[in-house]
């Protein structure tokens, strides 16, 4: 996408564009910060229809991925504050091509440590909610700083920070 179109054809062709590469992590967003499912499916229309009005004044100054990314943040994090209410995840990846369909117990202990991590992430600070969850879909850490509004510096002190605030958790706790 090195030019720039003007008009609701291009508004169009670029949002079909980035609505293709994005979609997934778009839904998983939705699915983050809205536990009840409805809800997560209004919140991924939203998103989607505030992505294709955004685009309308898109003047590519930054990459297209990072204005998208910064477009469903700032949905998400409107959706959070409007609700007042502690924030649940559901999701963060399909489960069912990590879990081994022919291990049932395989799968209950992996069910159950997803929903330990969801639920750590879910006590997060909403800043440090949207960089793990960021960081999760595989975006750098210039990215998120763009998205979120830190250095990348701090975003990737903060990242580090918060796998290892995870990552003990993991070794202090016993499984339920």
């Amino acid at each position: 996408m090195a030019r720039i179109e003007r008009g609701d054809m291009a508004q169009d062709r670029l949002y079909a564009e980035l609505s293709a590469a994005h979609a997934p992590a778009i839904a998983r967003l939705a699915r983050a910060v809205e536990a009840d499912a409805d809800r997560a499916r209004d919140l991924e229309q939203d998103m989607h229809l505030a992505l294709w009005h955004s685009l309308a004044t898109y003047d590519g100054r930054c990459a297209p991925g990072t204005w998208t990314y910064r477009v469903i943040h700032n949905i998400a994090a409107t959706h959070v504050a409007r609700a007042r209410r502690g924030t649940r995840l559901v999701s963060l990846d399909e489960t069912d091509t990590i879990l081994a369909a022919d291990d049932p117990e395989t799968a209950v202990d992996h069910s159950r440590l997803l929903a330990r991590l969801h639920g750590l992430v879910a006590t997060l600070k909403p800043t440090d909610r949207s960089v793990i969850l960021l960081y999760l879909e595989g975006i750098d850490a210039s990215t998120i700083a763009d998205v979120v509004g830190l250095s990348p510096g701090n975003v990737a002190v903060k990242v580090h920070r918060i796998k290892t605030l995870l990552a003990s958790h993991f070794a202090t706790e016993t499984p339920s």
